[in-house]
C-alpha cells in the first residue's frame, strides 16, 4: 500500500486514516490510489467485472462485461464457454453474441482480459444462461412501435419502445446503429442504454425483436439523437439520491453513505469516494453489485465536531468515469 504524504491539517490527518482503513466486509477496497491511474503497467490485467449473460434466441447467448479503463493496458478479451474459448474480442468492445448453441441448454461463461504483452488475467466470475426451447415457428415478431430516445449526457443515449408481440414470445431486442448490430437486451426490457458514444455526435438507431426460432422483426422507425458536447459535466451518469450521515461506535466516528447506481444496461461494480476534495476510497464489489440502492460506511476518526465534504462517482460499463454526485456536508457527532 502506498504511503499517504504527511498532511498539513487535522482534517487531512483524518483523510489519511480513511485511506489506510478502508476495508469493509463484502467489498474489495483498492486503497491509497485512484483507480483512474491504472495501477502501473507491470501488473497483469484484473478479472473483468459486471459479467452478464442472457439468451438471445434458442441457439445464441449475449455476453456483456464492464470495459477496463483506458489506462489499464488491456488489449483484448477472451470469452469462454465452460473451459472452451469461443471468442476473441478487441479492447474497444465489451459484449459479444455466442452462437451455434443448443436449445434448452444451460451454459456457463467467463471472460479473461489480455494485456499488450499477451498476458492473460484471471477469469471473471462465472455466469449462466439457459437457451429457450426450439420451436417450429416461422412468424417473426411484430415491429417495435413508438421508438424514441434521449441523450444521457455526452457518452450515452437511452432508447425506449413499446413491446413487440410474437405467437411464441420475444426473447430479445437488438439495437442497430447505422445498420450494424451494437447491443442486445432481454425480451422483457422496453428501454436500453447505449454507452461508449462520442460527444456532440449525431447517431441513428433502430430496434428489432427476435424470437426463440431466430425470426427477426422489421426494424423500428429510426431514432435520431445527438449526444451532448464534451463539456457536459456528467451529471446524467452520476449516482442519484446520494445521502451522507455519521454515527459513532466504540469511540470512533463513521460516515454512512447511500445512493442509487446510475442507469445502465451493464452492472456498476466500481465507485470512487471523494472526501474533502481528495480521493479517499475506491470500492469494487466482490459479489453481486446492487442495482437499486447501494450503501457503504467507513471510518473517519475519533474526534467529534469535524466537518467533512463527501461525494461519489461510478465507473460506467464502458470503462469511463461517470459524473460526481452532489456533494454532501456532514459533521461527526451530529445526527
Amino acid at each position: 500500500m502506498r504511503r499517504v504524504p504527511a498532511p498539513a491539517s487535522r482534517s487531512h490527518r483524518v483523510l489519511g486514516r480513511v485511506v489506510a482503513l478502508c476495508l469493509v466486509p463484502a467489498l474489495l477496497a483498492a486503497c491509497g490510489r485512484s483507480v483512474a491511474d491504472g495501477g502501473g503497467s507491470g501488473r497483469m490485467p484484473g478479472a473483468p467485472t459486471g459479467v452478464t449473460a442472457a439468451a438471445g434466441s434458442a441457439t445464441s447467448v449475449h455476453v456483456m462485461w464492464n470495459a477496463a479503463p483506458a489506462a489499464s493496458g488491456v488489449a483484448g478479451y477472451e470469452v469462454y464457454r465452460g473451459t472452451t474459448k469461443v471468442k476473441d474480442v478487441p479492447a474497444s468492445e465489451h459484449m459479444v453474441d455466442v452462437t451455434r448453441l443448443s436449445p434448452s441448454t444451460t451454459y456457463v461463461f467467463t471472460v479473461r482480459a489480455r494485456d499488450t504483452d499477451g498476458r492473460l488475467g484471471p477469469r471473471s466470475r462465472s455466469v449462466r444462461a439457459t437457451t429457450p426451447a426450439a420451436a417450429a415457428d416461422r412468424s417473426a415478431p411484430s415491429r417495435p412501435l413508438d421508438a424514441h430516445g434521449r441523450a444521457v449526457g455526452s457518452r450515452a443515449v437511452q432508447l425506449s419502445r413499446s413491446p413487440s408481440t410474437d405467437d411464441r414470445g420475444v426473447v430479445s431486442y437488438e439495437v442497430h446503429q447505422a445498420g450494424t448490430k451494437i447491443h442486445s437486451v432481454g425480451g422483457n426490457q422496453t428501454a436500453t442504454v447505449v454507452m461508449g458514444l462520442r460527444p456532440d455526435t449525431r447517431y441513428t438507431f433502430t430496434v428489432r425483436a427476435r424470437d426463440a426460432a431466430d425470426n427477426l422483426s422489421p426494424a423500428s422507425t429510426a431514432v435520431r439523437l445527438t449526444t451532448a458536447p464534451g463539456s457536459d459535466d456528467g451529471r446524467a451518469t452520476a449516482p442519484s439520491a446520494f445521502h451522507a450521515t455519521t454515527h459513532r461506535a466504540d469511540g470512533s466516528h463513521y460516515l454512512d453513505l447511500s445512493w442509487v447506481p446510475p442507469c445502465t444496461d451493464g452492472v456498476v461494480t466500481h465507485y470512487q469516494i471523494q472526501l474533502d476534495g481528495q480521493p479517499a476510497t475506491s470500492l469494487v464489489w466482490g459479489g453481486t453489485a446492487p442495482h437499486e440502492k447501494a450503501s457503504y460506511s467507513f471510518y473517519v476518526g475519533r474526534e467529534a465536531g469535524v466537518t467533512h465534504r463527501v461525494r461519489i462517482r461510478a465507473m460506467l460499463p464502458d470503462g469511463t468515469w461517470g459524473g460526481f454526485s452532489p456533494e454532501r456536508t456532514v459533521t461527526t457527532g451530529q445526527p
